[in-house]
Protein backbone atom coordinates (compact mmCIF):
# COMPACT_ATOMS: atom_id res chain seq x y z
CA UNK A 1 0.00 0.00 0.00
CA UNK A 2 1.26 3.51 -0.73
CA UNK A 3 2.19 4.98 2.65
CA UNK A 4 2.52 8.48 4.11
CA UNK A 5 6.01 9.39 2.84
CA UNK A 6 4.58 9.27 -0.65
CA UNK A 7 4.38 13.07 -0.98
CA UNK A 8 2.17 12.18 -3.93
CA UNK A 9 0.33 14.56 -5.72
CA UNK A 10 -8.18 8.93 -12.83
CA UNK A 11 -7.94 11.44 -15.66
CA UNK A 12 -5.68 9.86 -17.48
CA UNK A 13 -8.44 8.88 -19.66
CA UNK A 14 -10.71 11.62 -20.90
CA UNK A 15 -13.91 9.78 -21.86
CA UNK A 16 -13.69 9.35 -25.61
CA UNK A 17 -16.93 11.24 -26.09
CA UNK A 18 -15.05 14.29 -24.75
CA UNK A 19 -11.69 13.64 -26.35
CA UNK A 20 -11.86 15.97 -29.33
CA UNK A 21 -9.96 19.25 -29.38
CA UNK A 22 -13.05 20.77 -30.95
CA UNK A 23 -15.38 20.04 -28.06
CA UNK A 24 -16.86 23.39 -27.16
CA UNK A 25 -19.41 24.90 -24.87
CA UNK A 26 -21.94 22.64 -23.24
CA UNK A 27 -24.54 23.24 -20.56
CA UNK A 28 -21.97 22.66 -17.80
CA UNK A 29 -19.00 24.52 -19.27
CA UNK A 30 -17.33 26.53 -16.52
CA UNK A 31 -19.88 25.26 -14.01
CA UNK A 32 -22.33 27.24 -11.90
CA UNK A 33 -22.24 28.31 -8.24
CA UNK A 34 -23.36 25.59 -5.87
CA UNK A 35 -26.96 25.77 -4.62
CA UNK A 36 -27.25 26.72 -0.94
CA UNK A 37 -27.30 23.70 1.34
CA UNK A 38 -26.35 21.24 -1.41
CA UNK A 39 -24.56 18.13 -0.10
CA UNK A 40 -22.66 15.13 -1.42
CA UNK A 41 -21.96 11.68 -0.08
CA UNK A 42 -19.71 8.78 -1.10
CA UNK A 43 -21.27 5.36 -1.52
CA UNK A 44 -19.41 2.02 -1.46
CA UNK A 45 -18.83 0.70 -4.97
CA UNK A 46 -16.19 -2.07 -4.94
CA UNK A 47 -14.18 -3.72 -2.15
CA UNK A 48 -11.76 -6.64 -2.04
CA UNK A 49 -8.96 -4.96 -4.00
CA UNK A 50 -5.27 -4.95 -3.07
CA UNK A 51 -3.68 -1.48 -3.03
CA UNK A 52 -5.65 0.02 -5.93
CA UNK A 53 -4.18 3.23 -7.34
CA UNK A 54 -6.11 4.03 -10.53
CA UNK A 55 -9.48 3.53 -12.28
CA UNK A 56 -10.64 4.05 -15.86
CA UNK A 57 -13.48 3.07 -18.19
CA UNK A 58 -12.50 3.33 -21.87
CA UNK A 59 -15.72 1.98 -23.37
CA UNK A 60 -19.37 2.08 -22.44
CA UNK A 61 -19.55 -1.69 -22.14
CA UNK A 62 -20.11 -2.26 -18.42
CA UNK A 63 -16.41 -2.80 -17.60
CA UNK A 64 -14.26 -0.66 -15.32
CA UNK A 65 -10.51 -1.27 -15.07
CA UNK A 66 -8.68 -0.87 -11.76
CA UNK A 67 -4.89 -0.77 -11.40
CA UNK A 68 -3.39 -2.53 -8.38
CA UNK A 69 0.01 -1.26 -7.31
CA UNK A 70 1.66 -4.69 -7.18
CA UNK A 71 1.34 -5.07 -10.96
CA UNK A 72 -2.18 -6.18 -11.85
CA UNK A 73 -5.10 -4.58 -13.66
CA UNK A 74 -8.46 -5.89 -12.48
CA UNK A 75 -11.80 -5.86 -14.27
CA UNK A 76 -15.06 -4.76 -12.66
CA UNK A 77 -17.90 -5.98 -14.86
CA UNK A 78 -21.47 -4.92 -14.12
CA UNK A 79 -20.45 -3.99 -10.60
CA UNK A 80 -18.63 -7.25 -9.82
CA UNK A 81 -14.87 -7.66 -9.40
CA UNK A 82 -13.68 -10.43 -11.72
CA UNK A 83 -11.28 -13.06 -10.37
CA UNK A 84 -9.03 -13.17 -13.45
CA UNK A 85 -6.83 -10.08 -13.89
CA UNK A 86 -6.96 -8.18 -17.17
CA UNK A 87 -3.15 -7.94 -16.98
CA UNK A 88 -0.63 -9.35 -14.50
CA UNK A 89 2.96 -8.13 -14.80
CA UNK A 90 3.68 -8.31 -11.06
CA UNK A 91 6.85 -10.34 -11.68
CA UNK A 92 8.28 -7.33 -13.56
CA UNK A 93 7.14 -4.60 -11.14
CA UNK A 94 8.97 -3.25 -8.10
CA UNK A 95 6.13 -2.32 -5.75
CA UNK A 96 6.09 -0.59 -2.39
CA UNK A 97 5.99 2.94 -0.96
CA UNK A 98 5.53 5.01 -4.16
CA UNK A 99 6.72 2.38 -6.62
CA UNK A 100 4.60 -0.07 -8.55
CA UNK A 101 2.18 -0.25 -11.44
CA UNK A 102 0.79 3.27 -11.25
CA UNK A 103 -1.69 3.87 -14.09
CA UNK A 104 -3.14 2.75 -17.40
CA UNK A 105 -4.21 4.77 -20.44
CA UNK A 106 -6.36 3.29 -23.22
CA UNK A 107 -5.67 4.33 -26.79
CA UNK A 108 -8.32 6.65 -28.29
CA UNK A 109 -8.98 3.89 -30.85
CA UNK A 110 -8.95 1.14 -28.23
CA UNK A 111 -12.22 -0.32 -29.48
CA UNK A 112 -10.52 -1.26 -32.76
CA UNK A 113 -6.77 -1.59 -32.09
CA UNK A 114 -7.02 -2.86 -28.46
CA UNK A 115 -3.89 -0.94 -27.42
CA UNK A 116 -3.38 0.25 -23.86
CA UNK A 117 -0.37 1.77 -22.10
CA UNK A 118 0.94 1.25 -18.58
CA UNK A 119 3.34 3.19 -16.34
CA UNK A 120 5.38 1.19 -13.82
CA UNK A 121 8.66 0.93 -11.93
CA UNK A 122 10.86 -1.99 -12.90
CA UNK A 123 11.59 -4.97 -10.67
CA UNK A 124 15.33 -4.80 -11.37
CA UNK A 125 16.07 -1.27 -10.14
CA UNK A 126 12.94 0.88 -9.92
CA UNK A 127 13.45 2.71 -13.22
CA UNK A 128 10.34 4.23 -14.81
CA UNK A 129 9.02 2.32 -17.80
CA UNK A 130 6.07 3.00 -20.12
CA UNK A 131 4.91 0.09 -22.26
CA UNK A 132 2.10 -0.77 -24.65
CA UNK A 133 0.09 -3.99 -24.46
CA UNK A 134 -2.71 -5.53 -26.51
CA UNK A 135 -5.72 -7.61 -25.52
CA UNK A 136 -6.24 -11.21 -26.58
CA UNK A 137 -9.29 -12.52 -28.41
CA UNK A 138 -10.89 -12.47 -24.97
CA UNK A 139 -11.56 -8.77 -24.34
CA UNK A 140 -11.27 -9.31 -20.58
CA UNK A 141 -7.68 -10.60 -20.78
CA UNK A 142 -4.57 -8.88 -22.17
CA UNK A 143 -1.50 -10.64 -23.52
CA UNK A 144 1.66 -9.89 -21.46
CA UNK A 145 3.77 -11.14 -24.39
CA UNK A 146 2.66 -8.15 -26.50
CA UNK A 147 4.73 -5.79 -24.34
CA UNK A 148 6.33 -2.99 -26.37
CA UNK A 149 8.61 -0.43 -24.76
CA UNK A 150 7.60 3.17 -25.43
CA UNK A 151 10.05 5.07 -23.19
CA UNK A 152 12.10 4.53 -20.04
CA UNK A 153 14.24 6.68 -17.74
CA UNK A 154 16.47 5.87 -14.76
CA UNK A 155 15.00 6.25 -11.26
CA UNK A 156 16.99 3.86 -9.10
CA UNK A 157 18.54 6.19 -6.53
CA UNK A 158 15.36 7.04 -4.61
CA UNK A 159 12.06 5.19 -4.26
CA UNK A 160 9.79 8.24 -4.15
CA UNK A 161 8.55 10.86 -6.62
CA UNK A 162 7.94 8.51 -9.51
CA UNK A 163 5.03 10.55 -10.85
CA UNK A 164 2.82 7.88 -12.31
CA UNK A 165 0.06 9.08 -14.61
CA UNK A 166 -0.40 8.40 -18.32
CA UNK A 167 -3.15 10.29 -20.13
CA UNK A 168 -4.27 10.89 -23.68
CA UNK A 169 -4.94 14.59 -24.14
CA UNK A 170 -7.67 16.19 -26.23
CA UNK A 171 -5.05 16.32 -29.01
CA UNK A 172 -4.70 12.51 -28.75
CA UNK A 173 -1.05 12.78 -27.78
CA UNK A 174 0.14 10.60 -24.91
CA UNK A 175 1.16 12.58 -21.82
CA UNK A 176 3.22 11.25 -18.90
CA UNK A 177 3.84 12.98 -15.58
CA UNK A 178 7.29 12.23 -14.11
CA UNK A 179 8.43 13.18 -10.61
CA UNK A 180 11.78 14.82 -9.88
CA UNK A 181 13.63 11.60 -9.01
CA UNK A 182 12.98 11.55 -5.28
CA UNK A 183 14.67 12.60 -2.10
CA UNK A 184 13.94 15.90 -0.36
CA UNK A 185 14.38 19.24 -2.09
CA UNK A 186 15.20 17.88 -5.56
CA UNK A 187 18.76 16.74 -4.76
CA UNK A 188 19.36 15.73 -8.41
CA UNK A 189 18.21 19.16 -9.67
CA UNK A 190 15.85 17.67 -12.23
CA UNK A 191 12.98 20.10 -11.71
CA UNK A 192 14.71 22.90 -13.60
CA UNK A 193 16.87 20.73 -15.86
CA UNK A 194 15.48 20.79 -19.40
CA UNK A 195 17.78 17.94 -20.37
CA UNK A 196 16.16 15.60 -17.82
CA UNK A 197 12.89 13.75 -18.39
CA UNK A 198 12.32 13.65 -14.62
CA UNK A 199 10.46 16.61 -13.12
CA UNK A 200 8.49 17.01 -16.34
CA UNK A 201 5.24 16.49 -18.17
CA UNK A 202 6.07 14.62 -21.37
CA UNK A 203 4.09 14.70 -24.62
CA UNK A 204 4.55 11.90 -27.15
CA UNK A 205 3.03 11.03 -30.50
CA UNK A 206 2.54 7.27 -30.26
CA UNK A 207 1.51 6.91 -33.90
CA UNK A 208 5.26 6.52 -34.51
CA UNK A 209 7.36 3.49 -33.59
CA UNK A 210 7.61 3.48 -30.62
CA UNK A 211 6.87 7.22 -30.59
CA UNK A 212 7.82 10.45 -32.30
CA UNK A 213 8.29 13.89 -30.79
CA UNK A 214 5.49 16.26 -31.84
CA UNK A 215 7.03 19.11 -33.85
CA UNK A 216 5.25 21.73 -31.72
CA UNK A 217 6.76 20.50 -28.44
CA UNK A 218 8.63 23.47 -26.95
CA UNK A 219 12.23 22.20 -26.97
CA UNK A 220 12.35 20.39 -30.31
CA UNK A 221 15.76 20.75 -31.92
CA UNK A 222 17.27 22.75 -29.04
CA UNK A 223 20.66 21.62 -27.80
CA UNK A 224 20.74 20.34 -24.22
CA UNK A 225 16.96 20.07 -24.02
CA UNK A 226 14.78 16.97 -24.36
CA UNK A 227 12.20 17.28 -27.12
CA UNK A 228 9.76 15.00 -25.30
CA UNK A 229 9.23 17.62 -22.58
CA UNK A 230 6.02 19.64 -22.64
CA UNK A 231 6.35 21.32 -19.21
CA UNK A 232 8.96 21.55 -16.42
CA UNK A 233 9.22 22.47 -12.75
CA UNK A 234 7.15 19.59 -11.36
CA UNK A 235 7.97 17.84 -8.10
CA UNK A 236 5.61 14.88 -8.22
CA UNK A 237 2.58 15.25 -10.53
CA UNK A 238 0.94 12.08 -9.23
CA UNK A 239 -2.42 12.93 -10.80
CA UNK A 240 -3.49 15.47 -13.42
CA UNK A 241 -6.61 15.76 -15.58
CA UNK A 242 -7.67 17.08 -18.95
CA UNK A 243 -10.99 18.93 -18.93
CA UNK A 244 -11.66 18.66 -22.65
CA UNK A 245 -15.04 20.49 -22.82
CA UNK A 246 -13.50 23.57 -21.20
CA UNK A 247 -10.09 23.17 -22.89
CA UNK A 248 -8.15 23.08 -19.62
CA UNK A 249 -5.47 20.97 -17.95
CA UNK A 250 -5.41 20.54 -14.15
CA UNK A 251 -2.12 19.40 -12.56
CA UNK A 252 -2.06 18.50 -8.87
CA UNK A 253 1.62 18.64 -7.87
CA UNK A 254 2.70 17.31 -4.49
CA UNK A 255 4.70 19.66 -2.32
CA UNK A 256 7.62 19.23 0.06
CA UNK A 257 6.86 20.14 3.69
CA UNK A 258 4.68 23.24 3.39
CA UNK A 259 2.33 23.56 0.39
CA UNK A 260 0.25 21.40 -1.97
CA UNK A 261 -0.82 22.91 -5.30
CA UNK A 262 -3.20 22.78 -8.25
CA UNK A 263 -2.22 24.36 -11.56
CA UNK A 264 -4.84 25.12 -14.23
CA UNK A 265 -3.77 26.07 -17.76
CA UNK A 266 -4.90 25.71 -21.34
CA UNK A 267 -3.46 22.38 -22.55
CA UNK A 268 -1.89 23.90 -25.66
CA UNK A 269 0.39 26.18 -23.61
CA UNK A 270 3.81 24.67 -24.30
CA UNK A 271 6.96 25.10 -22.25
CA UNK A 272 5.41 26.23 -18.98
CA UNK A 273 7.56 26.03 -15.85
CA UNK A 274 5.64 25.28 -12.65
CA UNK A 275 8.47 26.38 -10.39
CA UNK A 276 9.90 23.44 -8.47
CA UNK A 277 12.42 23.64 -6.77
CA UNK A 278 12.51 27.43 -6.88
CA UNK A 279 8.95 27.51 -5.55
CA UNK A 280 6.81 25.21 -3.44
CA UNK A 281 3.26 26.14 -4.28
CA UNK A 282 2.94 29.92 -3.96
CA UNK A 283 5.93 30.35 -1.62
CA UNK A 284 9.68 30.37 -2.14
CA UNK A 285 11.28 27.03 -1.43
CA UNK A 286 14.77 28.51 -1.26
CA UNK A 287 14.50 32.21 -0.46
CA UNK A 288 18.11 32.88 -1.44
CA UNK A 289 17.51 31.86 -5.06
CA UNK A 290 13.83 32.70 -5.48
CA UNK A 291 13.71 34.30 -8.92
CA UNK A 292 10.12 33.79 -10.08
CA UNK A 293 10.61 35.19 -13.58
CA UNK A 294 8.95 32.95 -16.14
CA UNK A 295 7.32 30.66 -13.59
CA UNK A 296 3.63 29.69 -13.67
CA UNK A 297 2.03 30.04 -10.23
CA UNK A 298 -0.67 27.66 -8.98
CA UNK A 299 -4.33 28.56 -9.12
CA UNK A 300 -4.76 27.09 -5.65
CA UNK A 301 -2.45 25.85 -2.93
CA UNK A 302 -2.93 24.85 0.68
CA UNK A 303 -0.80 24.28 3.76
CA UNK A 304 -0.18 21.13 5.78
CA UNK A 305 -2.55 22.28 8.52
CA UNK A 306 -5.09 19.81 9.95
CA UNK A 307 -3.08 16.76 8.95
CA UNK A 308 -2.76 17.45 5.21
CA UNK A 309 0.41 16.13 3.57
CA UNK A 310 -0.01 15.14 -0.09
CA UNK A 311 -2.54 16.26 -2.68
CA UNK A 312 -4.46 13.68 -4.69
CA UNK A 313 -5.73 15.34 -7.82
CA UNK A 314 -9.08 14.41 -9.31
CA UNK A 315 -11.32 15.51 -12.14
CA UNK A 316 -13.76 18.11 -13.31
CA UNK A 317 -17.20 16.57 -13.00
CA UNK A 318 -19.14 16.24 -16.27
CA UNK A 319 -21.63 13.53 -15.34
CA UNK A 320 -25.40 13.79 -15.54
CA UNK A 321 -26.38 12.31 -12.17
CA UNK A 322 -25.43 15.41 -10.12
CA UNK A 323 -26.05 18.46 -12.30
CA UNK A 324 -25.25 20.97 -9.52
CA UNK A 325 -21.53 20.07 -9.53
CA UNK A 326 -20.93 20.07 -13.27
CA UNK A 327 -17.79 22.01 -14.10
CA UNK A 328 -16.37 21.71 -10.56
CA UNK A 329 -12.92 20.18 -10.00
CA UNK A 330 -12.57 17.67 -7.14
CA UNK A 331 -9.46 16.75 -5.18
CA UNK A 332 -8.37 15.19 -1.90
CA UNK A 333 -5.30 14.68 0.29
CA UNK A 334 -3.72 11.31 1.09
CA UNK A 335 -3.31 12.10 4.80
CA UNK A 336 -6.23 14.45 5.54
CA UNK A 337 -8.72 12.45 3.46
CA UNK A 338 -11.05 15.39 2.78
CA UNK A 339 -13.19 15.91 -0.32
CA UNK A 340 -12.89 19.43 -1.69
CA UNK A 341 -13.74 21.17 -4.94
CA UNK A 342 -13.58 24.48 -6.76
CA UNK A 343 -14.81 25.99 -10.00
CA UNK A 344 -12.25 27.57 -12.31
CA UNK A 345 -13.48 31.02 -13.35
CA UNK A 346 -11.62 34.04 -14.72
CA UNK A 347 -8.23 32.61 -13.80
CA UNK A 348 -9.10 31.86 -10.18
CA UNK A 349 -10.50 29.09 -7.99
CA UNK A 350 -14.09 30.14 -7.32
CA UNK A 351 -16.70 28.44 -5.10
CA UNK A 352 -14.11 26.61 -3.01
CA UNK A 353 -15.94 23.93 -1.05
CA UNK A 354 -15.08 21.45 1.69
CA UNK A 355 -17.78 18.80 1.49
CA UNK A 356 -17.34 17.63 5.08
CA UNK A 357 -16.46 14.09 3.99
CA UNK A 358 -13.43 12.30 5.45
CA UNK A 359 -11.93 9.19 3.87
CA UNK A 360 -8.93 6.97 4.47
CA UNK A 361 -5.76 7.06 2.33
CA UNK A 362 -7.15 8.55 -0.89
CA UNK A 363 -4.76 7.47 -3.65
CA UNK A 364 -6.71 8.43 -6.76
CA UNK A 365 -9.95 9.50 -8.39
CA UNK A 366 -11.54 7.99 -11.46
CA UNK A 367 -14.25 8.73 -13.98
CA UNK A 368 -16.42 6.36 -15.94
CA UNK A 369 -17.53 6.71 -19.54
CA UNK A 370 -20.55 8.77 -18.46
CA UNK A 371 -18.41 11.20 -16.46
CA UNK A 372 -19.43 9.97 -13.00
CA UNK A 373 -16.81 10.32 -10.29
CA UNK A 374 -15.12 7.63 -8.19
CA UNK A 375 -12.62 7.79 -5.33
CA UNK A 376 -10.06 5.16 -4.39
CA UNK A 377 -9.78 5.04 -0.61
CA UNK A 378 -7.63 2.35 0.96
CA UNK A 379 -8.60 -0.94 -0.69
CA UNK A 380 -12.04 0.30 -1.64
CA UNK A 381 -13.64 2.27 -4.44
CA UNK A 382 -16.31 4.80 -3.55
CA UNK A 383 -18.74 6.58 -5.86
CA UNK A 384 -19.68 10.23 -5.43
CA UNK A 385 -23.44 10.74 -5.12
CA UNK A 386 -25.84 13.51 -4.21
CA UNK A 387 -26.45 13.81 -0.49
CA UNK A 388 -29.78 13.59 1.25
Amino acid sequence: MIARPIRLALASLVPLALASCNDSSGPDDGGNPLPPGFTLKVDPFISGLSSPVFLAQPLDDGRIFVVEQAGRIRVVKDGLLQATPFLDISSRVLSGNERGLLSVAFHPQYSTNHYFYVYFTTQTNGDIRIERFTTTANADVADPATSKLIITTPHSQQSNHNGGLLAFGPDRMLYAGLGDGGGAGDPFQNGQNQNALLGSLLRLDISGDPYTIPPNNPYVGQAGKRGEIWAKGLRNPWRYAFDAPNWLLYIADVGQDAREEVNVVQPDQAGLNYGWNVMEGSICYNATTCNQTGLTPPILDYSHANGACSITGGYVYHGSAITAIRGHYFYSDFCAGFLKSFRYQNGAAADQKDWGITMNAVTSFGVDFAGELYIISGNNILKVAQGT
